[in-house]
């Protein structure tokens, strides 16, 4: 390699224009990633008019710093108000949001930026060093491949849910079922439409997402009994984390990092499966399974570090190959070639100091927006002290609107009052949400690469045994599947030699 290019793409990133960009795009990106419904992808499209006129190497840092800004807000409000700016922030509500109602918001967003950080600068090497080889890697991936992909992040997600796996199955099945609302891409066959042609393209995951997660949140608070559950606005805990902490997630930040990345460079997975399957790794593989959910540390810094790093994954086939490793990256890709740019394996020949540059903007973007999301705790800190009567209201509000600019509908009204009262009905029956969003968002792809590899092969074992990727994750598959019965069996037999001893 030819480190000369390498820190002359830092140079070229530290020049006063370039960081003026950096530092615009990653302040918008925190913004429209704290906005329930906007998200990454959005925020991206939304703002392609500005880099009209910009140098190509500027669009692109403020593109990519907009990118993994948004991901870095979207936490914020997972763990603050309980909803995720998008797919992506899911994961943080589940301990983040614990970690509020004990009086450690501070901590947990101290401690997030510093997973974020942490995981973004994993990927940005891995970018550097496996970009070429791992996008190759990616090419092996066809129907069969991607299908076991995502039967595997489906079962490690059920798995997740100890003692209620019916209701964990329950959940991922209703989450298939509304992903086959829409036209049917192969026969064009309406399904489940009722006549509503606002329904033929499917149902938008993010206005289900803002419902069951903030219209759930908002209702379940409004039962009496549980007032005194609300996030005490006296008790808002240190704005940094403890030494405890950090060394309890130490671990969990450099085995979700690499993680994510292997999963944000297959195109179509994204940062939702990244962080997902990190938080149900990092839950299987803990000592502390009883805590996740309750507010563990290690349950919010796994998903934080695989999203960041997935972020800068998904780029490497956007570059390498001109195939969008996620929503983001299609709309990056498309932004792209408009102001001249063509992605592919020439890429990195014909200019690499535009990649280069990119990616030592990446490394400066990471360090900057921690110094951002850590500055901004305090203020963020004081919605907690909103009271309840003002700060559900603006949610509510923040919700419908991000509901009605997916689709300009008001059909998506009526659907997020839907969900906010299955999320609430979820919440009150101690149904996990987790399987259904992830099978909401998956569930068409994974359709479809299912009735492809039916096409390409005879019968469903040679779909298992199509090549040794496709073999890989059907073991592990059924691995995860079975983990809470043989950790059962392995704990009975614990209990019983220990009896016997007695």
């Amino acid at each position: 390699m030819d480190w000369s290019i390498v820190i002359d793409g830092f140079f070229t990133a530290l020049e006063p224009m370039n960081m003026v960009w950096l530092l615009f795009g990653a302040l918008l990106g925190t913004i429209v990633g704290i906005l329930p419904g906007l998200g990454p992808a959005t925020g991206v499209a939304v703002l392609i008019p500005l880099t009209f006129g910009v140098n190509p190497v500027s669009a692109l840092i403020l593109m990519s710093s907009i990118y993994y800004g948004a991901l870095f807000g979207g936490s914020r409000s997972s763990i603050l108000i309980n909803t995720p700016g998008d797919g992506s922030s899911i994961a943080a509500t589940f301990d983040g949001y614990p970690m509020t109602l004990k009086g450690q918001a501070g901590q947990a967003m101290s401690i997030a930026a510093m997973a974020s950080l942490f995981g973004g600068i994993m990927a940005i090497f891995g970018f550097i060093f496996l970009a070429i080889p791992l996008a190759q890697f990616a090419l092996n991936f066809g129907p069969a491949e991607y299908l076991m992909l995502f039967l595997f992040t489906l079962s490690a997600v059920v798995a997740l849910s100890t003692g209620k796996m019916i209701k964990g199955f329950v959940a991922m099945f209703a989450g298939l079922a509304i992903s086959t609302i829409g036209i049917d891409l192969q026969s064009g066959v309406h399904r489940f439409t009722f006549g509503v042609p606002h329904f033929t393209d499917g149902i938008n995951f993010i206005v289900i997402i803002i419902g069951i997660y903030a219209l759930g949140e908002v209702l379940y608070n409004m039962f009496p009994k549980k007032k005194g559950q609300q996030p005490s606005n006296q008790h808002i805990g240190s704005k940094w984390f403890t030494k405890e902490q950090w060394k309890r997630s130490m671990g969990p930040i450099f085995r979700s990092g690499p993680l994510g990345f292997f999963l944000g460079v297959l195109p179509g997975s994204g940062g939702t499966i990244s962080s997902l399957l990190a938080y149900s790794t990092e839950k299987q593989l803990s000592k502390r399974k009883n805590e996740f959910g309750k507010g563990a540390v290690e349950g919010l810094v796994a998903p934080e570090s695989a999203n960041s790093s997935a972020a800068v994954g998904s780029l490497i086939p956007m570059l390498t190959m001109g195939i969008p490793g996620s929503g983001t990256t299609a709309v990056m890709l498309g932004a792209l070639v408009m102001i001249g740019i063509t992605p592919g394996p020439l890429l990195f020949e014909n200019s690499p100091d535009l990649v280069w540059t990119l990616i030592n903007s990446m490394f400066i973007g990471n360090i900057l927006l921690v110094m951002i999301n850590i500055l901004m705790v305090g203020m963020l800190i004081k919605v907690l002290r909103t009271p309840a009567n003002v700060l559900y209201p603006i949610v509510l509000v923040l919700s419908f609107i991000g509901a009605y600019t997916l689709g300009y509908s008001t059909i998506d009204f009526y659907l997020l009052i839907i969900a906010g009262l299955v999320g609430l009905f979820m919440r009150v029956l101690d149904y996990p949400v987790a399987p259904l969003i992830l099978a909401l968002i998956i569930g068409g792809e994974m359709e479809q690469n299912m009735r492809r590899a039916s096409i390409i092969y005879e019968s469903p074992q040679a779909i298992f045994f199509a090549s040794p990727i496709a073999t890989t994750l059907f073991f592990l598959t059924l691995l995860s599947l079975s983990y809470p019965l043989i950790l059962r069996l392995f704990k009975k037999r614990q209990d019983t030699n220990s009896n016997a001893s007695m």
